[in-house]
């Protein structure tokens, strides 16, 4: 349970508002008292900074008995408050809302001016036993009232409950019991008056109720949605989530959906109890272990938007531009998109703001944390308590198991416990992430040369050097592609070089050939070329022995080649390595360009 449930309760029941008395504790609030105005309530959420959660607390104004009738264990002495009037409640998993409940309507009934009386728990409902206006017979008539009639069926379901320990289970356990019993039960008796409880059930309900209520019941069933008071059509929804009237868990899901548009779109009912149902439904498909796309359709939008973003920031990678910006704006607000950056060029700067985020996350590391992590804290194990504030009895223990809502967001059940294993809000470093936002707009706005420049701001440096590894290679690319593109044609060298062989040999006088004949016979190619290298052998040893300072005219002349189509062949070859011609052929003279000479060298294996 949660202190906002219990304001909710408090609101909705005596109009008590929530009261910030003091500015520089925001985390203490009031519950004061309709009619005295006296406190019945403080409120306490204080931030643990070394669990990274909120811890709730409250001190009810019921009285110090309660400890020793209760004997629960999120009951305590007060907290802040003194005296034998008060009652500490720590809010977690195990905080039951009735008892809570329970507790505050003690407070109220405890401020009322001239005390108060405690009604103890008894089997018969006052409204059985409450006298009624009834019209007075004429003096000497034999009128008498009629007694009401309780149809047999009513009767024998209100004999099927179970006295004992009024926990939250032993309620749900007999309202389940009887439910199953009225299953197929209907009646003809109208539905008349007011109805207002927490958590009804069968047994808060009368005579008269119980007939309306099982009277509006076969009209629903029907496709016929009369108004009746939100707390009585609780009760038809708690019989849902219990599967009573339902053939399956889906059919359950389909009777809720039309249940909400024919009842709550036609303006009967609250929002609160839209909520409550939208999150029911969630819990319901989950614990039903119904596909995930069912789930999703009932679970929250800012849930699911928030998830998916997350995803999407786990793992840039697998995802577009236009996604991981998007992402990147989710937890900025508008001020990313606004950005200049994306004004000079919105594709260019999507792309740019993508990829300085996938850098970073794959390479920066501060304690042993990657950047989302530092971002967006570490996925955390809580209690999942499903179907909260409904009545819902599962008979039987749920089996071990996970269901993977999305991405960032696993249901777990271990031992019958259900947990959640989520990235949650409290784990957000706001200011890590607007830091690393603001240097990434900042610098990529003197790069691309938009807009005003940002003010520096020292403790956002970090992340400078991958902004700058994507710009540079931004630059690169931009320069690649605006160098014009040569396509060499390599089918006809071949042919190209036996025509040239041809016409060398017809030039050649009697003194040449016999001087060519003596020429030595090829050299053999020492080593093969590394993997990546895409030369062959023999271009391999002419850019090595370049390299080393030798003529490679011998090679060259051996091996019946043209030294200019050999530049060609190489520096294509090595294009999209270096970018740029790397072997010149100046007067059948090759040589190496000596500003790419450490580079190649570097590639062929620091030869």
């Amino acid at each position: 349970m949660e202190l906002r449930e219990l304001t909710a309760y408090a609101a909705e029941k005596y109009q008590i508002l929530e009261q910030h008395k003091w500015a520089d504790f925001p985390g203490f609030s009031v519950l004061c008292h309709p009619r005295t105005g006296q406190w019945v309530a403080l409120l306490m959420r204080q931030w643990d900074t070394e669990t990274g959660t909120e811890i709730e607390r409250c001190d009810l104004k019921c009285g110090k008995q309660n400890l020793f009738e209760l004997e629960k264990p999120y009951l305590s002495a007060p907290i802040q408050m003194r005296g034998a009037k008060w009652v500490g409640v720590a809010f977690d998993g195990e905080t039951e809302p009735e008892v809570v409940y329970a507790l505050f309507d003690r407070a109220i009934a405890a401020g009322e001016p001239g005390g108060f009386t405690i009604f103890l728990d008894s089997p018969h409902s006052f409204s059985e036993t409450a006298y009624r206006d009834t019209v007075l017979p004429l003096p000497g008539s034999a009128y008498s009232p009629a007694k009401e009639v309780l149809p047999e069926r009513l009767r024998q379901m209100r004999r099927m409950f179970s006295y004992g320990r009024e926990s939250v289970e032993e309620k749900a356990k007999n309202f389940f019991r009887q439910a199953k019993f009225m299953e197929d039960y209907e009646d003809d008796a109208p539905w008349r008056g007011e109805f207002v409880c927490y958590f009804p059930t069968y047994r808060d309900m009368n005579t008269a109720q119980l007939r309306g209520y099982f009277s509006w019941r076969a009209k629903v069933r029907r496709g016929d949605l009369q108004p009746i008071p939100a707390s009585a059509a609780y009760l038809y929804v708690y019989e849902l989530l219990n599967g009573i009237g339902a053939a399956s868990p889906e059919d359950t899901l389909q009777k809720l959906e039309a249940f909400e548009a024919g009842f709550l779109d036609s303006g009967a009912g609250d929002i609160q109890m839209r909520l409550n149902i939208r999150r029911w439904m969630l819990d319901f498909a989950v614990l039903h272990d119904l596909p995930q796309e069912a789930a999703r359709r009932y679970a929250g939008p800012e849930l699911l938007v928030r998830d998916d973003a997350l995803t999407v920031l786990q793992r840039p990678e697998e995802h577009s531009d236009a996604a991981v910006f998007s992402a990147l704006c989710l937890f900025d607000g508008k001020k990313l998109a606004e950005s200049p950056v994306i004004g000079h060029d919105p594709d260019r700067g999507r792309h740019l703001f993508s990829e300085v985020w996938r850098c970073a996350l794959s390479r920066y590391r501060w304690q042993e944390k990657d950047l989302f992590t530092l971002c967006f804290g570490e996925r955390v194990m809580r209690r999942w308590y499903p179907l909260t504030n409904a009545v819902y009895y599962q008979p039987e223990r749920p089996r071990d198991r996970d269901y993977v809502l999305d991405g960032c967001r696993i249901y777990r059940c271990r031992g019958g416990i259900w947990w959640v294993d989520a990235c949650e809000k409290p784990g957000f470093d706001r200011a890590r992430f607007q830091g690393f936002l603001h240097e990434t707009d900042l610098r990529l706005r003197r790069y691309l040369k938009a807009g005003r420049r940002l003010r520096e701001r020292p403790e956002d440096a970090w992340c400078a050097p991958y902004i700058d590894a994507v710009t540079e290679a931004d630059r690169r690319a931009a320069l690649a592609a605006a160098r014009p593109r040569i396509d060499i044609d390599l089918s006809g060298l071949e042919r190209i070089r036996r025509d040239a062989l041809t016409t060398r040999d017809s030039l050649l006088s009697e003194e040449e050939r016999t001087e060519e004949d003596k020429q030595p016979a090829p050299v053999p190619v020492p080593e093969a070329a590394p993997p990546d290298v895409p030369l062959n052998k023999l271009q391999l040893q002419i850019l090595r022995a370049l390299l080393r300072g030798e003529p490679a005219d011998t090679l060259v002349r051996a091996n019946h080649l043209m030294p200019s189509i050999v530049a060609d062949e190489i520096n294509e070859a090595l294009f999209e390595k270096i970018g740029d011609v790397i072997i010149l052929c100046e007067d059948d003279k090759l040589s190496v360009v000596e500003d790419y000479a450490g580079d190649i060298s570097q590639m062929l294996g620091g030869a």
